[in-house]
Parts: C-alpha cells; structure tokens; sequence
C-alpha cells in the first residue's frame, strides 16, 4: 500500500523516533509498505517518521538509476557510530521536503549499527550516495531535517516553496 508521506512544516518530523523492541506483522507490513512508497515516489530512503510512525526503522535502497537491480536495505534502530573527518558537499532532496533540493556538508564516510528485520545486530561502512543516505535517513530518526543543516534563509524559503507548490496540487 502506498502511504501518504509527511511534508514539511508538519511538526512530526521534529520529533524523535522510538526504539523498536520487537518485529512484528505490524512492522513487517509497514516496512513493505514504506518500500511500496519509495519506490513509488522514487526515492532512495525512507524513515517511518516520515510516513507517520515514529519508529527507528529506515528503508533504502541506492542504485545509479532505476533500471539497475533493486537492493533494497531494512535498518532498524540505526545510528551512526563513526563519522569520516573529510567532509564533502552533497546536493540532497528528501520526499518531506517535495520539488526541493540544496548543498549540504556531510561526512564523506560513515559506519553505522543497526538491527536487522530478524533483530540481528550489524554494522555497515558506506561511502558515496549510501553515506548520505544513511546520515539523512538517521538524521529523520532524530527530528531533523536536511534543511536544518541550512541558514535560516534558506530554510525558510524553501518551506514557503513547498507550501506554495502544495497549495496547487
């Protein structure tokens, strides 16, 4: 089922997600679905918090485009446990935040622990596109969002452009 995603400046998506303790139908089901919304508003990464659960689950999945082969990542209660010193400019969108897009500094590496869908505790080093996405999707888990990281301008103006752009949908 495609879910309807949550866009800025809804105050859900300040705030911080929940732990989950258990697997269960429910979370299985909704992890179908976030993916189902992803894939559908072609996306890269979605966070529960943004299809109104605020829960630490995160679905990704990072191919050069389209037509590649689906790889698509369950990462349950995820946090970053190490950030490369050398940064880099990274040009982000988000479906929270439709039609939009700005530079944002991010760390260039990163690892991360999380669980998996059968609870089992991972960790991950990404770089590149899977690096960013990781710390943006993280970041949704912890109330904050890619133009949090903006001048307040800047911010600003592109929360009118989105309220703008949804009032003629």
């Amino acid at each position: 089922m495609n879910l309807k995603i949550v866009e800025v400046p809804d105050k859900l998506l300040k705030q911080k997600s929940q732990k989950v303790e258990v697997i269960d139908d429910k979370i299985k089901t909704l992890i179908d679905n976030m993916f189902e919304t992803m894939y559908k508003s072609h996306g890269v990464g979605l966070s529960a918090v943004q299809v109104s659960e605020l829960i630490r689950v995160v679905v990704i999945d990072v191919r050069e485009n389209e037509k590649d082969e689906k790889n698509p990542m369950v990462l349950i209660n995820p946090e970053v446990i190490w950030f490369s010193p050398e940064k880099e400019l990274m040009q982000e969108g988000c479906l929270s935040v439709p039609g939009q897009s700005a530079e944002v500094q991010r760390s260039s590496q990163v690892e991360v622990k999380y669980q998996d869908i059968n609870m089992v505790e991972k960790t991950l080093k990404a770089d590149g596109l899977l690096s960013e996405c990781l710390q943006h999707e993280i970041d949704h888990t912890n109330g904050i969002l890619y133009i949090d990281y903006l001048s307040k301008l800047k911010r600003d103006g592109i929360i009118k452009k989105v309220e703008k752009f949804r009032k003629f949908k």
